[in-house]
C-alpha cells in the first residue's frame, strides 16, 4: 500500500514513511491509493471472529510489508486490550462506549497504535523523534499516555489555555519524562496552526526530527475504523444501523466512512457538531467555508477548520451528491446539549458526556424523521472527564474511576506561551 498527498504535489509514501512524516511534504494529508475491501466471509459473520482477528484483517492492507505479521499482530493486540461495549439506551438507540481505555477516551486506540508503530520504526534511528501535536482535549492525554517513556521519542503537546477540562489538562500535563505540555493563550485552531507552521518550517525540520500525532497522521487515523467493526460485531438487528459520531476534527467519522467504503454495512452516517458548524453548513448549501472556532460545553469538538474533512472529500471524489447521500450533519447548541444530557439520564438512567449528548440528540432527531431505523451514537469519553460540566447539569456526583482519583492528586506542569510561532520554534530547538 502506498499513500499519496491530497495536494498531489509530493511523491507517494509507504506506511512507514507516511507515519514518520505525519504530513506530506507539500502540506497535504496522506491518503491510501486504494481502499481495500474486507473479506465478505468476515463481514457476514463478524460475531464469529475475535476483536484481534477483525482489527488485524482491517489494518494489514494499509501497513503492507512495513511491519512483519508477528509484530503487527502484537501491536494490534496491545492497542485494543480493553472493552468496546455496545449498550442499549432505549429500544431504538444504543451507545458504543469508547472510553474503557487507559485515558477514558476514544483516542486511546489511535494513540496506542501509532505509538507502537512509530516506536518500531525509529528503534534504529540515530536521532530522536519529536512528536508535535495540538489537542482540543482528549488527543493530548491519549498521546501522552501512548508515548510515555517510549525510547527515542519526545512528545510536545499544545493545548488552548482554559479551554480543556480539568481532568483532560491533568492527563496531559502530569506525566513528565519525555512528555511536555505547552499551554497556549488561544484556541485549538491557533494551536493547530502553530503545529502546521512548524511542519512547514524547513529550517526547523533540519534541526528537529518532527512528526505529528494528530489524526492527520495515518497511524492515528486508520485504526479508528476498528470501532465501527466492533459495533457491528455486537449489533443484533437485521437492518444495518444509522451511526452518529460527535465530530470536531472529523478523523473519527472519516475512519467510519472508510470502513463503510471497505464493505461495512451502515445505513447512514451523521456528524453531530456543536456550534462549530462548518460541515453542517457545507452539507446544507454546498459551500465549504472555515471559521474561527468558538468555545462550547463539548470542547473536544471546538474546531473551526476540521483537517480530516479533506480526506472525506477525497474519498468521495469531491462529489457533493455522493457525500450528501451517505452523510448528514447538524449543529447542536449548548442549551440542547444540557437538556439532552439531563433528559437521557432521567428517562433511561444513562449518563452521557457532553459530546455523547450532542451525538444522542442528533441521532434522535434523525430517527424521528426516519421511523423504522435504529442507530448507534459514539460515546467518546467517560463523563468523569467533564465532571465540572456534567455534575452541575445533573446535580449528581459522578463516581470517580481509580485512574482519575490518582491523577487529581498530581501537579500540573506546563510551559505557558503566547500564540506566537517564534516562541514555539525557540522552545522546540532548545
Amino acid at each position: 500500500m502506498f499513500y499519496y498527498s491530497t495536494n498531489k504535489q509530493s511523491s507517494k509514501a509507504d506506511f512507514r514513511e507516511a507515519t514518520i512524516n505525519g504530513q506530506a511534504p507539500d502540506k497535504g494529508l496522506y491518503f491510501p491509493e486504494h481502499m481495500p475491501t474486507v473479506p465478505a466471509e468476515m463481514l457476514s459473520n463478524l460475531a464469529g471472529y475475535s476483536k484481534e482477528e477483525i482489527a488485524y484483517t482491517v489494518i494489514e492492507p494499509y501497513v503492507g510489508d512495513t511491519i512483519s505479521k508477528t509484530t503487527l499482530q502484537k501491536i494490534v493486540s496491545e492497542t485494543i486490550n480493553f472493552d468496546f461495549p455496545l449498550v442499549a439506551v432505549n429500544e431504538n438507540i444504543s451507545a458504543l462506549e469508547l472510553y474503557h481505555g487507559p485515558t477514558l477516551a476514544f483516542k486511546d486506540v489511535g494513540a496506542r497504535f501509532m505509538s507502537r508503530c512509530l516506536g518500531h520504526f525509529v528503534q534504529d534511528n540515530s536521532r530522536n523523534v519529536t512528536v508535535l501535536v495540538a489537542t482540543s482535549g482528549d488527543t493530548g492525554g491519549a498521546v501522552a499516555n501512548g508515548f510515555y517513556d517510549v525510547d527515542g521519542v519526545n512528545v510536545v503537546i499544545l493545548y488552548p489555555s482554559g479551554k480543556v477540562s480539568s481532568v483532560q489538562e491533568l492527563q496531559l500535563t502530569t506525566l513528565g519524562k519525555n512528555i511536555r505540555a505547552i499551554e497556549v493563550n488561544g484556541t485549538f485552531d491557533d494551536c493547530q496552526q502553530l503545529v502546521k507552521q512548524a511542519f512547514s518550517d524547513t529550517g526547523l525540520n533540519e534541526q528537529v526530527f518532527l512528526t505529528s500525532a494528530n489524526s492527520i497522521n495515518v497511524a492515528r487515523w486508520l485504526p479508528q475504523q476498528f470501532y465501527y467493526f466492533f459495533a457491528l460485531r455486537q449489533w443484533q438487528e437485521s437492518e444495518p444501523p444509522v451511526i452518529c459520531v460527535p465530530s470536531g476534527n472529523f478523523g473519527n467519522i472519516c475512519a467510519g466512512l472508510l470502513a463503510h467504503v471497505s464493505g461495512l454495512p451502515v445505513k447512514h452516517f451523521i456528524a453531530a457538531c456543536n456550534a462549530n458548524d462548518v460541515v453542517p453548513r457545507y452539507l446544507n448549501n454546498g459551500t465549504y467555508e472555515t471559521r474561527s472556532s468558538v468555545s462550547t460545553l463539548s470542547n473536544a469538538m471546538d474546531v473551526g477548520n476540521p483537517s480530516n474533512f479533506t480526506r472525506i472529500l477525497e474519498m468521495f471524489r469531491h462529489s457533493f451528491p455522493e457525500i450528501k447521500d451517505v452523510l448528514s450533519s447538524i449543529s447542536v447548541s449548548d442549551e440542547l446539549t444540557r437538556q439532552t444530557l439531563k433528559s437521557v439520564l432521567e428517562k433511561y438512567d444513562y449518563l452521557t458526556d457532553p459530546h455523547g449528548a450532542v451525538g444522542y440528540y442528533a441521532l434522535e432527531q434523525y430517527l424521528q424523521q426516519h421511523p423504522g431505523d435504529k442507530g448507534i451514537f459514539l460515546e467518546t469519553a467517560h463523563p468523569i472527564k467533564f465532571y465540572d460540566v456534567v455534575e452541575p447539569i445533573t446535580e449528581k456526583t459522578i463516581t470517580k474511576p481509580d485512574v482519575v482519583t490518582a491523577i487529581l492528586k498530581k501537579t500540573k506542569m506546563s510551559f505557558q506561551m503566547a500564540n506566537d510561532y517564534s516562541m514555539l520554534k525557540d522552545y522546540l530547538v532548545s
